[in-house]
């Protein structure tokens, strides 16, 4: 569900990037903890359950979004909140935005493929599919992101883990959608444009590791700004796309304000300071969990049906998944730094290694 916060490599690592999917937050180094923050002073284990909630509901609010709201204007509110809680932070802790031209060039892409397209779609994508659905096809993200990394980035060689990771979760998939059925059970552009979505995030992660590494901003002024160029970019399609709001629906509106405020923006906070405190690898653990919250909220609150091959189908997805991000998570983790070659790959990277430091081009990263 996502801004960006989220992490550097979509090289098949568990990076913050990648835990913030539904944010669609550029990647960044790892944020040094902040003393004093009041987030901080919660323990990690009940900040990390709140935002695997935060992310799970963050379907069902699109849902009861899009019951009021042209789904473009739902996704408009949701970059307009979460714009908000990221310019306060910002001015709470007195950074500023991006100066460069260039930077500001690169965000414009970053902000459509990480938060206008994917918003939308999303939205689009749960007026013909169920909300539990739309949350089991996010999880893809991590497939999607290795394959395109396996074309876009060299230093990310295949192994034959991955590749059965790539495997088993697109067979996932295939559960999910009931292929022995003719796919008959759900809708195929719906399921499309959801799919779609997630392939967006995997894209624009890449996109991002590429372009914005190094840049000597802060991953909380390129989140900002990142967002602030998607609402404008939404704020020009919307009135031209869609029809205007015409009556007001306090149940849609507040469900908009929470995805918006808790699911793009606080959320992105709270998983910077989990990527601080317990590290990028166990942080992204929550993500997980989100086809399983969205599952239950789709069919507790919603009344959704759910079938057996839903959930069945989501574990298999997201084991896939575990398997395709198993190499890179090490790597980055604990993989020591090696001569000139090492050197080099390492300031192409754009990352911080965990025991030597700082090892990027100049500093960082949704």
């Amino acid at each position: 569900m996502s801004p960006v916060t989220s992490r550097p490599p979509v090289t098949s690592a568990v990076t913050p990037a990648d835990a913030a999917r539904t944010t669609g937050a550029p990647p960044a180094p790892s944020p040094s903890p902040s003393r004093g923050s009041v987030l901080s002073a919660v323990d990690w284990r009940v900040r990390f359950g709140a935002l695997a909630l935060v992310w799970g509901f963050s379907f069902l609010f699109i849902r009861l979004g899009t019951d009021g709201y042209a789904p473009l204007f739902v996704s408009l509110g949701r970059m307009l909140f979460g714009t908000a809680v990221l310019a306060t932070a910002l001015l709470v802790k007195r950074q500023r935005l991006p100066r460069s031209v260039r930077t500001w060039a690169h965000l414009t892409v970053a902000a459509f493929l990480l938060n206008a397209l994917p918003f939308s779609l999303f939205a689009y994508s749960e007026l013909r599919i169920p909300s539990s659905l739309a949350g089991i096809c996010n999880a893809t993200t991590p497939l999607w992101g290795m394959v395109l990394s396996l074309v876009a980035l060299a230093e990310d060689r295949p192994t034959r883990r991955r590749f059965a990771g790539l495997v088993l979760g697109f067979a996932g998939v295939l559960v999910v959608l009931g292929a022995w059925n003719g796919f008959s059970g759900q809708d195929p552009w719906g399921t499309a444009m959801a799919l779609t979505a997630s392939a967006s995030y995997a894209v624009g992660w890449i996109y991002v590791r590429r372009m914005l590494s190094g840049t000597g901003d802060s991953h909380l002024s390129l989140s900002t700004g990142q967002l602030l160029v998607g609402t404008a970019q939404l704020a020009v399609v919307a009135p031209l796309a869609a029809p205007l709001p015409s009556a007001f629906h306090p149940v849609s509106l507040l469900a908009v304000a929470a995805l918006g405020a808790l699911g793009t923006g606080l959320a992105m906070l709270v998983q910077y300071g989990l990527v601080a405190e317990v590290g990028p690898t166990t942080a992204a653990l929550s993500t997980y969990f989100i086809p399983v919250v969205a599952t239950a909220a789709g069919a507790t609150l919603l009344g959704e049906d759910l079938t057996w091959n839903m959930p069945v189908g989501a574990l298999i997805v997201l084991a896939g998944a575990a398997l395709t991000q198993a190499r890179g998570a090490r790597s980055r983790d604990a993989e020591p730094v090696r001569e000139p070659r090492g050197a080099r790959e390492a300031a192409a990277d754009g990352v911080r290694h965990p025991r030597t430091g700082p090892r990027e081009k100049a500093t960082p990263r949704p």
